[in-house]
């Protein structure tokens, strides 16, 4: 089995090529404005370009219009939707239909939510569009985009863990007893592999890739 790796938040040619070299499997790029990862779509376009084939770039959305995907689209070489805001399943199913492309939705893990709940969440944006491909678990917090924070992975049922996205607060120091325990399709990491916010740590991106590949090994 192998897990596959997604490093998100990326902002500089540097940290990109760093990643690459390690063979993660998807970049993520954050055009939410209120970020402090916020990559307009003019500095993504280099960055998306460095992107060989078969890996994966992804473009995190929060509550945006059609047409802010359209221009985005139109410099970024995104092959992945993330929604990460208050998007309806139809909503998701619009905004990806409008531009064709496949999308993941990020469901924030509230205290007191059950993995009946995740169950329901995953069925209703499956059946409302075809162009939606996984959730992507993350922990609640009040602001959008990535908490950098952990949730109760246990709630996690073990029929959906292989299919879903787990995110939230991982580390090179908890990554490999997140996948030994649940074995998700892939693990998504942000501030977990950072200097500081935005700018990413070569050494922490190394032992994040190596803790995984342990897990899996």
């Amino acid at each position: 089995m192998v897990t596959r790796i997604k490093i998100c938040g990326l902002t500089r040619t540097a940290d990109v090529e760093a990643a690459l070299a390690l063979n993660v499997h998807a970049l993520g790029f954050v055009f939410y404005p209120a970020s402090p990862r916020y990559v307009s779509p003019g500095q993504a376009q280099p960055l998306t370009r460095l992107v060989p084939p078969f890996v994966t770039s992804v473009g995190l959305f929060v509550n945006a219009s059609p047409q802010d995907v359209r221009d985005v689209l139109l410099k970024a070489q995104i092959n992945l939707l993330q929604f990460h805001g208050d998007e309806t399943p139809e909503q998701c199913h619009n905004l990806a239909q409008t531009v064709q492309k496949p999308f993941i939705r990020a469901l924030r893990i509230r205290p007191g939510m059950s993995g009946a709940d995740l169950v329901q969440y995953e069925e209703s944006y499956r059946n409302a569009s075809p162009w939606f491909k996984a959730l992507l678990l993350d922990t609640f917090v009040d602001e959008f985009g990535g908490s950098g924070k952990v949730f109760d992975w246990s709630i996690i049922p073990k029929e959906l863990a292989p299919r879903v996205v787990l995110s939230g607060g991982l580390t090179a120091h908890n990554v490999t007893g997140a996948v030994t325990a649940l074995r998700p399709h892939a693990v998504d990491v942000s501030s977990g592999v950072e200097q500081s916010k935005g700018i990413k740590d070569q050494a922490k991106l190394l032992a994040f890739v190596n803790a995984v590949q342990h897990a899996d090994a």
